[in-house]
């Protein structure tokens, strides 16, 4: 019996290494996944984009940067609806290659980027006028992204901010405390 449980323990060390080397090397097999899925989305349509893989935090970021202008406005979508849709169906080409839940985040032709930016500074303003009214400042509903975005600027002024609402009209408010 004492030769079993040398073994099992042999085996749990072994499975925790395993799991170990597949945490560590999933963003990057979880961008080279979302990046193959892509490329052969631009080879369908047509289309020229390089792909650049980069990690925002904890969560993968694959942009695809035009190289034709005009070439990715498709992708993007009336108000980036269609760059939504993209991310969710390469969030699940990613996790049906790793086996694992995918986070990543897609970007087309720079959209995410600015609208990040414009995004920033909305939400200083409204920290800005939190500040000078102490009321609380409601803002325009937003996708968890966009609330993603509002609430770090928000954490960042060391003001406080919560989520309310039901989708589609769930809207970041802002507290002085």
């Amino acid at each position: 019996m004492g030769s079993d449980e040398g073994s099992s323990d042999a085996v749990v060390d072994e499975v925790t290494a395993s799991d170990a080397q597949s945490q560590s090397a999933s963003p990057e097999r979880e961008g080279e996944a979302a990046a193959d899925y892509l490329e052969g989305l631009l080879d369908i349509i047509d289309a020229d984009g390089d792909i650049d893989i980069d990690m925002e935090g904890e969560r993968t970021q694959v942009s695809v940067i035009e190289v034709n202008e005009g070439d990715l406005g498709l992708l993007v979508g009336p108000e980036g609806d269609v760059l939504a849709a993209l991310q969710d169906l390469t969030r699940l080409a990613a996790s049906q290659e790793t086996g694992e839940r995918s986070r990543l985040m897609v970007d087309i032709a720079g959209h995410r980027a600015k609208q990040k930016e414009a995004l920033q500074k909305a939400a200083e303003g409204a920290v800005a006028e939190a500040q000078r009214t102490a009321a609380p400042v409601s803002m325009s509903p937003m996708n968890a992204f966009e609330r993603k975005v509002v609430h770090d600027v928000v954490a960042e002024a060391g003001l406080v901010s919560e989520s309310e609402g039901e989708d589609p009209d769930r809207r970041v408010v802002i507290r002085t405390s």
